[in-house]
């Protein structure tokens, strides 16, 4: 069984973030997680963003009045792992959403999810932790930067979805300088690419540009087969394995496992 945990001992925690929405940030952390799980590595995705979609993506909706990723908001001394089921993917686990959460009444506590995962059943049962987190500014999203160990920050090739990676990443370094001294930016990934669009590759050598070539991971191309495979509540190892979609989802769990591990 493959083992990638860091120096204490405790689960690597990845955030999958973007402060702009429809980025391909539940898309990713499904798929990513499934490529991981399926090579052998213990992974727990937990999804904060209450539209739930990557409970969707393995076909799991919490029913009401069940234990939730959300529920830890409310009552910080609730653990984690009583909101955890498993998937149709060997060696992958949900903590679900709860779709439908109020911020009002929650902890504004900042540290509440980092000291949830340091529990010991988590930090004993789980290798890999991957967050799906809200396209929004909110507590939600700062618990995970300051609970995570890197973050991927998904972007599509599009003028418009700089502001929102430049919102993060201001974000990012306030919490890595207040709140999380090793948190990492492990880079940008480009989702829906077309390498024959000139305003793709513009943004792409752009990106480059600012924040250098070594932070811009390889990229998903555009494939349907991915929106499919949600659609059928399926990772797309399963629903299309030898697509596009399937490949760059591999290439990119190479990429991690070798700049990360």
């Amino acid at each position: 069984m493959m083992s990638w945990k860091n120096d204490q001992d405790a689960p690597v925690v990845l955030s999958i973030s973007n402060r702009k929405g429809g980025t391909g940030k539940s898309t990713t952390a499904v798929n990513l997680a499934t490529e991981f799980a399926q090579r052998g590595l213990r992974v727990l995705l937990i999804d904060l963003d209450s539209q739930g979609h990557a409970g969707l993506g393995f076909g799991i909706i919490a029913e009401r009045g069940k234990p939730t990723a959300h529920r830890i908001f409310i009552d910080p001394a609730f653990p984690l792992s009583q909101a955890i089921c498993p998937t149709i993917i060997k060696n992958l686990s949900l903590a679900p959403a709860d779709q439908t959460f109020e911020h009002s009444g929650a902890s504004t506590d900042l540290n509440i999810l980092r000291n949830q995962l340091a529990r010991p059943e988590i930090r004993a049962q789980f290798d890999l932790i991957i967050l799906d987190t809200p396209p929004s500014l909110d507590f939600l999203l700062i618990n995970a930067l300051a609970a995570a160990t890197g973050v991927v920050i998904p972007l599509i090739p599009h003028h418009l979805a700089r502001e929102g990676v430049r919102q993060l990443i201001r974000l990012f370094f306030k919490i890595a300088s207040n709140t999380n001294s090793t948190l990492e930016l492990w880079g940008f990934l480009p989702v829906m690419v077309d390498q024959h669009i000139k305003l793709h590759r513009a943004v792409l050598d752009d990106t480059k540009r600012q924040f250098g070539a070594t932070r811009l991971l390889s990229g998903i191309r555009v494939d349907i087969h991915l929106a499919e495979a949600f659609a059928a509540q399926q990772p797309i190892q399963l629903y299309s394995p030898k697509t596009r979609g399937a490949l760059d989802y591999q290439l990119l769990a190479n990429e991690l496992l070798i700049q990360f591990r």
